[in-house]
């Protein structure tokens, strides 16, 4: 048996390349981690896919419950979705993607920079207010990167 389950409704699945294609163009997810006392923890957390090395890439502060809960158990999903309204329905179309894998914390300063420029591109072209936030906080800024081991999307019709 797979160390990850099938998809119960084949028929909804998405293909890989749709999966990536949500990754790529959703900047906000779902971060679950194996937070206290073994509680689920699921923070709102925006993110960076890097086609280069098929990565999704976050930043954070130092500190706090997600970083303690990411160093003590490194396996952890992330849930990216969209909907739109059904023309003519009451109901949404969505289409979601999960992804479970192992988190490395990126300790390079020339990376957590790189990458926080570039997560950063994804909400604003000011380049200046970009500069600015990388000089301001990087230094302060910790990264993270989830690397995958099962991706799985699905599409579903809400009625």
């Amino acid at each position: 048996m797979s160390e990850f389950r099938d998809l119960v409704r084949k028929k909804q699945e998405l293909s890989q390349e749709e999966c990536v294609s949500l990754l790529k163009s959703e900047k906000r997810g779902v971060l679950s981690v194996l937070g206290d006392n073994d509680y689920p923890y699921g923070v709102p957390h925006n993110h960076f896919y890097n086609e280069e090395d098929g990565k999704l890439y976050f930043h954070s502060g130092m500190f706090g419950h997600k970083i303690e809960a990411l160093k003590a158990h490194d396996k952890v999903s992330y849930t990216v979705y969209a909907g739109e309204p059904t023309e003519g329905e009451w109901y949404l179309t969505f289409r979601s993607v999960i992804v479970f894998g192992i988190v490395e914390f990126i300790e390079d300063r020339d990376t957590i920079y790189d990458i926080s420029r570039k997560l950063s591109y994804q909400f604003t072209q000011d380049s200046d207010y970009i500069e600015k936030e990388v000089r301001n906080s990087g230094p302060r800024t910790a990264m993270f990167a989830l690397i995958p081991e099962h991706i799985s999307g699905k599409l579903v019709r809400e009625r």
